[in-house]
């Protein structure tokens, strides 16, 4: 490629067109996952839908594969070479009341649309951490934290415009393209660039929502308490478990310091007293660290969880579990509990209710029938990328005659997002039906800096 080939692509742009070692190069492929890093040959800020256009044009004409990139969060295979888009400056939300639908651009984080959202007393189906993408995190399907009161972020799309290998800007609905539209939603970045989602809103203003603490080493029965519990809970609990390795640090309140803490965390859509009397058997597990229980408005709801919105590298692996027994309990402690080297974060998110039914429009989220989803993140600050691969991989080796497959928005990266790995957050059928429609939308496959679904190899 001549230079005068990205002066021409720069002028057809409205974002800045960047080549290696130029200002602001840095900074553009750096995502939030700090292990994975980009190295394209080009990158395009895109600021509009036009330069998404003109960038997927210009790979299809030098016959570069293609890359996005909004926050950094769905971390998977690094581009090595190729073309990278970046979407952060697409960031307009529009939200109207009457139809309680919304519209984002390719950049937006879930942190702009839930307080356009709540001056209407409705809400997105953002997951724990809102300053997620919300076009990334719900072409992955979604899993929000209100999942088994409203179902998959996914299932409420109503329309998408995207871009795909063809440089083709086509409006997708489930009506006009039935086909694509099932393959977007689930098949992620598979099958083009999604500039902008329409997506219906839900009415929720308000949570019973919070914490509750406890030393891991005093509660050994917790899990085993949370599984009975969750067989129990109406549609209105969303709950998840977190064992978390809480480092000792003035920062951190007092009774936690330094301690590996379970985290039981709670949103409940009814009312205070309701979710007050389905949480109190929690209470009688053991003696907490603190909780934080209250009744709280939807704009705080990302207290609940308390993600870190600061940039760090980790390694990550995941999985559908049919259910919580007492040997998945005893084989995920043996590896990864409160005594394990190296020190994880282990979660437990409780999965059934409105996730696992059937969208009024059919799409390509599976594994729906998964009572809960396993997560487990490592830090990579004092462990190796390498050591930090292998002992995920022994992990989840051994839970497999547990686990029904994968979720692909947690899946790992590296060699954890192989092709054979993708292939698990998928049916058979499904499957084979990607691979079709990748074959028939991107039969070069362009976009293969993902969890990539290659054409023509589906079995």
């Amino acid at each position: 490629m001549e230079r005068n080939d990205f002066d021409s692509l720069a002028a057809r742009c409205e974002g800045p067109v960047l080549l290696p070692g130029q200002e602001g190069f840095d900074e553009e492929r750096t995502g939030f996952n700090l292990a994975v890093r980009h190295r394209p040959e080009v990158i395009v800020g895109a600021a509009r839908a036009e330069d998404v256009v003109a960038a997927v044009a210009f790979a299809a004409a030098h016959d570069l594969p293609v890359a996005v990139q909004n926050t950094g969060h769905g971390f998977s295979v690094p581009a090595e070479g190729g073309l990278l888009v970046t979407t952060r400056r697409m960031t307009a939300v529009r939200v109207d009341p009457e139809t309680r639908i919304a519209y984002v651009a390719a950049g937006a984080r879930f942190e702009q649309v839930i307080p356009e959202a709540a001056r209407h007393g409705l809400a997105p189906l953002n997951g724990s951490a809102p300053h997620v993408g919300v076009v990334s995190s719900t072409l992955g399907g979604g899993l929000p934290l209100l999942g088994r009161s409203h179902g998959w972020a996914a299932d409420r799309v109503l329309a998408m415009d995207v871009v795909t290998a063809d440089g083709r800007q086509r409006h997708v609905t489930p009506d006009t393209e039935p086909d694509l539209y099932w393959a977007l939603l689930g098949g992620r970045d598979n099958f083009g660039i999604v500039t902008g989602m329409e997506f219906g809103l839900v009415p929720v203003a308000r949570l019973h929502g919070g914490g509750l603490f406890y030393d891991a080493e005093r509660t050994p029965g917790l899990l085993e308490a949370y599984a009975r519990w969750t067989a129990t809970v109406p549609d209105e609990m969303n709950s998840s478990v977190a064992l978390i390795p809480v480092p000792d640090d003035p920062q951190v309140p007092e009774p936690m310091r330094g301690r590996r803490v379970w985290h039981v965390r709670i949103a409940f859509t009814g009312s205070a007293e309701a979710g007050e009397r389905l949480v109190e058997p929690l209470r009688r597990v053991g003696p907490r660290l603190l909780e934080n229980l209250r009744d709280m408005p939807y704009e705080q709801s990302a207290e609940i969880h308390d993600d870190p919105p600061v940039p760090m590298p980790w390694a990550a692996d995941d999985a559908f579990l049919a259910d919580l027994d007492g040997g998945t309990i005893r084989t995920l402690l043996e590896h990864a509990g409160p005594g394990a080297a190296p020190p994880a974060i282990v979660e437990l998110r409780h999965l059934g209710g409105a996730l696992a039914r059937r969208p009024v429009h059919p799409n390509a989220v599976g594994r729906r029938d998964a009572r809960f989803m396993l997560a487990v993140l490592i830090p990579l600050t004092d462990v190796s990328d390498a050591d930090a691969h292998a002992f995920l991989g022994r992990v989840f080796k051994d839970l497999e005659p547990w686990t029904t497959g994968r979720f692909i928005n947690f899946m790992g990266h590296g060699g954890l997002a192989d092709d054979d790995r993708t292939r698990t957050a998928y049916t058979v059928d499904d499957h084979r039906r990607l691979t079709e429609l990748k074959t028939a939308y991107d039969p070069r496959n362009r976009f293969r800096f993902t969890y990539n679904i290659p054409p023509g190899t589906g079995r």
